[in-house]
């Protein structure tokens, strides 16, 4: 190809713009797991400039005019990945110039100034003193929305979905999510009870040791296949996984009381550090080279934590480690530790939640972001409307509002339309994991041997590997015969706990 041609310019173009976004992410990653506090308000300025840099590289006027002129000779210059570049390019250039520099800057300040309120102000379970900031962070949510919705010809909300999930649109989501909610209802009930007959859920007696559950942690990652070589385990107060080419990077929480929620933090945050891995090296740099969308990518942790990590051939590997690593074995038996995994039991936080549970928890914060964006609702009814959502999907009520609308950082950081991708995620895990066993029968044998390469190797062929060059719903329709359909959700569900 002509390295002066129209689509290379690009290429180059995009490949600066991707490297300030790789330098953001370490620097995002350092403000959670190793910034003092006294530096949050040094570094909300440095993410900001870096933010305004990046989109006036990618609003550039001559981006648009190198897109026609490259768009025109497609089907004659340009390969399938070429021209599936192409295409992202384009998504990306039009969600950029929806937005003014000022706005940019504004919306990235407000964001990181409520961030580093919120982390102090949950402590004390305290939504008054964040009010003011996340009003703020709403507000200028609302006007990117606006902004983009003019542009992309969609709904505020569709606009802002739009950023984490590609194409995906509320009243698509909306049918399933209520498929659901009329599902669990009656679902719950006969799983309470019928996991009752089996025993009381076993919680193996701690304290436990931070220091060997250090030890398990990077043992069980290096399990699943994270590269120490290539990665970093650190610790944070919310779990999460980011990085870039050659250095992923993932943290975890631990409890001296509990070690599981730790451990299936981990092997949740493999899962994404995996898919990323597994990107196309040649095609890195490149919006073609990117995840597809925080569905997939999320599909790509649960199918790791739930669907691999919480089955009974998990733990026929796993319960002699840990009896080991602890040294006792009460609690730690094959049937103990199962039982203990895939406990059903409605709680207050999401990211504690069992898989039956989880999407409620979804479903409410999808309902509430969509009345809060199209005014609807005031900010300052949040706490009242979360704990009333809560009684009415399971039936409890949180006594502080930690427990309740101050728990994620979502809001609180900027990221509006993102929390359906979660349960968006888990349905399509579900869907995967079936088709990789139809197609790989030996998978759950060889998990049972501590043994994850015919699942990793599925998953890079058949999602890694295909990147961004087709959209969410052709490749679970490439990877399991049809597009995302939520009965392999509830058919998993009914399989596992009440098989």
């Amino acid at each position: 190809m002509n390295t002066s041609s129209p689509y290379q310019t690009l290429e180059n173009l995009f490949r600066e713009t991707a490297l300030i976004g790789e330098a953001m992410s370490v620097l995002h990653w350092d403000m959670a797991v190793m910034m003092p506090n006294g530096g949050f308000e040094a570094r909300g300025e440095q993410l900001a400039a870096l933010k305004v840099i990046e989109h006036s590289k990618a609003v550039d006027p001559k981006i648009g005019d190198l897109l026609d002129q490259a768009e025109e000779t497609a089907l004659s210059d340009l390969n399938e990945w070429q021209k599936a570049n192409l295409t992202e390019m384009r998504r990306g250039y039009v969600h950029a110039t929806a937005l003014d520099a000022d706005l940019v800057e504004a919306h990235s300040k407000a964001c990181s100034n409520c961030e580093s309120i919120w982390r102090e102000a949950k402590k004390e379970s305290d939504f008054n003193t964040v009010l003011p900031a996340l009003q703020e962070v709403l507000d200028l949510s609302i006007q990117v929305g606006e902004a983009k919705a003019e542009k992309l010809g969609l709904s505020l909300y569709n606009a802002l979905l739009d950023q984490y999930e590609p194409d995906g649109r509320a009243e698509e989501i909306a049918p399933i999510f209520e498929d659901y909610a009329v599902f669990l209802p009656e679902f719950l009930p006969q799983v309470i009870e019928k996991q009752s007959q089996h025993g009381q859920k076993t919680l193996a007696k701690g304290p436990f040791s931070v220091d060997i559950q250090r030890q398990i942690t990077k043992k069980f990652a290096e399990t699943v296949g994270f590269d120490f070589d290539a990665g970093r385990l650190d610790e944070s107060a919310h779990p999460f996984s980011t990085g870039h080419r050659g250095d992923q990077r993932i943290t975890v929480r631990y409890e001296k009381d509990t070690f599981g929620p730790g451990l299936m933090a981990v092997l949740h945050e493999c899962g994404h550090a995996m898919y990323e891995k597994g990107l196309p090296k040649e095609w890195s740099l490149q919006p073609v080279g990117e995840s597809r969308g925080m569905a997939i990518h999320e599909s790509q942790s649960l199918i790791v934590e739930m669907q691999a990590c919480r089955s009974r051939e998990f733990y026929q590997w796993a319960a002699p480690v840990l009896q080991e690593a602890f040294g006792q074995t009460e609690g730690f038996g094959i049937d103990e530790l199962h039982r203990d995994a895939i406990w059903v039991e409605p709680g207050f936080i999401r990211v504690d939640a069992d898989e039956v549970t989880y999407p409620a928890h979804v479903i409410l914060r999808f309902q509430l972001e969509q009345a809060l964006l199209n005014g609807d609702m005031k900010l300052t009814d949040l706490p009242s409307a979360w704990n009333e959502g809560m009684e009415k999907l399971l039936g409890i009520t949180p006594p502080n509002h930690a427990l309740g609308c101050m728990q994620d950082i979502h809001w609180f950081d900027g990221a509006w339309g993102y929390f359906p991708t979660y349960t968006l995620g888990a349905m399509s895990a579900a869907q995967l994991f079936l088709a990789a066993n139809e197609e790989k029968p030996e998978i759950k044998t060889e998990i049972s041997k501590g043994n994850f390469a015919p699942l990793m190797s599925w998953l890079g062929e058949n999602i890694h590997q295909k990147a961004s060059r087709y959209s969410s719903q052709e490749l679970m329709k490439q990877a399991t015969g049809r597009a995302l359909d939520p009965t392999a959700f509830k058919n998993h569900l009914t399989t596992r706990y009440l098989g």
